[in-house]
Order: structure tokens, then C-alpha cells, then sequence
């Protein structure tokens, strides 16, 4: 299991980790700062100019979830890990990646009040550290501030909060670990998606309202939006694969099979497989069947129709490209196939 401590820069998640371990039977501390002064070293200067934050490297990313896995698989018990995420789609990625190794993750959100975090801030000393080193330091914990202030809405709504303002590290870390001993602080509910060990077929649908907007779903398990549909399972038809995935992504049940509007090639992309993905016409919904739309908690947290504009601010390149072509193929009556993304010649 894993207890990740969240909060804001100065909000004091080294400090409770350090004094949770003390409490926690069998816990071990797990510090991802360590894997982003790994990464400053071992990646050239030219692409860690291209990122402000190591969170921002895809690569620290997954190391953080594959060090908890490979420390847990060591070690066993519980890890106590304190590192700040504000970003929403890097904890489902995050998140995502543990559930898929089966590794339940209790998230505690510290959040004392601002006035108490700037105090903090302004008399935070890091140790044997040059004064211009702290006062970087400060620096960078008040400027994530209104990145903090704006997170607080899906940051509250998916972590057990703990108001540590008025406690001291020993009391805040004792409020863990009673949270964790009564399920307060439940384990995270998403959805777990194996990881492939091979190439995979996946099949999607895309479902329009009456101004031809296209549905889009938010997945609580990955990063960025995606279409409703998922991986065909073994000896099942993909169109099926689609239909099926629509009843149980959204409680909508399709009268026929969809139409097949693209074919695309996904080449592998370490450390994903690629394959073939499918999207289907799966046609306009009526007033009705918008509003009898429903989401299962584990697995999606939110849907919305967009237009192809908006969807490219929402998907990632390669699925926007997937999206963009199936909308000519719609447009054209016409099936294409493509190789990562793109129309074959």
C-alpha cells in the first residue's frame, strides 16, 4: 500500500512522512524528489531546458511509479511517499500506473490555511544550505501558490484533507495514521487497467449531439481525454467491443452495429505496445439518451461534447489526429486507414 502525502510547498509533507514512518507498522519512506535528482544528472542539459518542472518528464513520471512498485516488491508494508501534485492528469497518471501494478494508494492532502503556509514559507531554512539557496527556495514555494489555490477543487475532492495548520508534525502524522487504520482516508477508487504485455486491438466509438459535437470521456486511471470504448478482449468482434464499452462507460445501449470510420495503426512507443485502434460511427443521440447518460466512479469522472477545435486543446496529439481524421471519414462516407495517425499513402 501506498500513503502519498500532498500539499503545497511548505505545507510540511517530508517532515509528517518522515514522522508517519515512525508510526505506520513496517512503512518506508519514498521520496520522488530523489528520482528528479537522478534524472538532472542523467539527462542531457538540452532536454531538461525544455521542461521548468522534472514532474513534466514523462520519464520521471513513470520511474516513480515503477521505483514504488520495484521498492514495495523489496521491501513490502507500506510506503510513505511526500511529493506534491497539483496537476491532475499527472496524478492519473501516476495513480493509473500503480492501480495497474495492484498497489492500492491512500491520498492525504495537507492544507493548512495560507496565512500559516506563508509563515512557514518565510522562515523555511534548507539544512546546510546557503542563504541564496533558501531564499530560491522560498521563492519557488510562494510562486506555486495559485497553482495550489487552483488545484484545491479536484485536490479536495480526491484526497482526504487534513487541516495541519494548528497540529504539530507529530499530531498531523498521528491523524494519518488513524485515518489510514479506519479507512478515513480510503484507498483510491480507479479502475485497474492491466498493463499490456503485447499489442493490442483497441475499439472506440464517437457519439454526436444534434450540432455534431463529439462526446469525449475523462478517465480517472491516464492522462488527457479519450473517446468512449477500450481494448477488445479475446475472441469478441471490435465493433461489439465498442457497443459493449458504451454500456458500460456511459449506461447507453446502441441499436446495430457502429460504422467503421478509421483503421489506425499505433506503432509501439516504449513503454507502451501500440496496435490497432479502431473508431466507430456510433451516430447522433437524441435529447433522451444525452440525459439518461450515466459514468461508473472507478473509471471515468467526467464527459462532454466538444467541438474538433476544443477536442484538440483536450486530447492528446495522436488521439486528436485519430479524431480529426474520423471526422473527414464521417464527412466523406468513406473508411480511411492510417499509420499513426496519419493516411497512408
Amino acid at each position: 500500500m501506498i500513503v502519498w502525502i500532498n500539499g503545497t510547498f511548505g505545507a510540511g509533507k517530508t517532515s509528517t512522512a518522515r514522522e508517519l514512518t515512525g508510526i505506520l507498522p513496517d512503512s518506508t519512506l519514498f521520496d520522488p524528489e530523489t528520482i528528479g535528482d537522478a534524472l538532472r544528472v542523467l539527462l542531457p542539459h538540452k532536454r531538461l531546458a525544455e521542461v521548468s518542472d522534472y514532474q513534466d518528464l514523462p520519464s520521471w513520471r513513470r520511474l516513480v511509479v515503477d521505483t514504488a512498485a520495484a521498492l514495495l516488491a523489496e521491501v513490502g508494508g507500506v510506503l510513505v511517499v511526500p511529493m506534491t501534485l497539483l496537476r491532475q492528469e499527472y496524478r492519473d497518471e501516476i495513480f493509473g500506473g500503480l492501480a495497474a501494478r495492484r498497489i492500492p494508494v491512500r491520498h492525504v492532502l495537507l492544507a493548512p490555511a495560507e496565512t500559516i503556509l506563508r509563515e512557514r514559507i518565510a522562515t523555511r531554512e534548507e539544512p546546510g544550505a546557503p542563504q541564496e539557496v533558501d531564499l530560491r527556495v522560498r521563492r519557488w514555494a510562494y510562486e506555486h501558490i495559485p497553482a495550489y489555490r487552483q488545484a484545491l477543487g479536484w485536490l479536495t475532492a480526491d484526497a482526504h484533507v487534513v487541516d495541519n495548520g494548528p497540529l504539530t508534525v507529530r499530531e498531523t502524522a498521528r491523524r494519518i495514521a488513524e485515518a489510514v487504520r479506519t479507512d478515513a482516508a480510503p484507498v483510491c477508487d480507479i479502475v485497474q487497467t492491466p498493463e499490456p504485455v503485447r499489442e493490442t486491438v483497441a475499439a472506440g466509438v464517437l457519439l454526436f449531439d444534434d450540432r455534431d459535437r463529439v462526446l469525449l470521456v475523462d478517465p480517472t486511471y491516464k492522462p488527457g481525454w479519450e473517446f468512449p470504448g477500450g481494448v477488445v478482449e479475446a475472441g469478441e468482434a471490435p465493433a461489439c467491443a465498442g457497443v459493449r464499452e458504451v454500456a458500460e462507460e456511459l449506461g447507453l445501449t446502441l441499436d446495430g452495429s457502429p460504422r467503421l470510420l478509421v483503421v489506425d495503426w499505433e506503432p509501439p512507443q516504449h513503454p507502451a505496445y501500440g496496435g490497432l485502434r479502431l473508431l466507430f460511427d456510433g451516430g447522433r443521440l437524441s435529447a433522451a439518451e444525452i440525459a439518461a447518460l450515466r459514468l461508473p466512479g472507478p473509471e471515468l469522472r467526467a464527459w462532454r461534447f466538444v467541438t474538433e477545435p476544443e477536442a484538440a486543446g483536450l486530447l492528446p496529439p495522436h488521439r486528436y489526429e485519430r479524431l480529426r481524421w474520423s471526422l473527414r471519414a464521417r464527412e466523406r462516407a468513406h473508411p480511411l486507414y492510417l499509420e499513426a495517425g496519419r493516411p497512408s499513402p
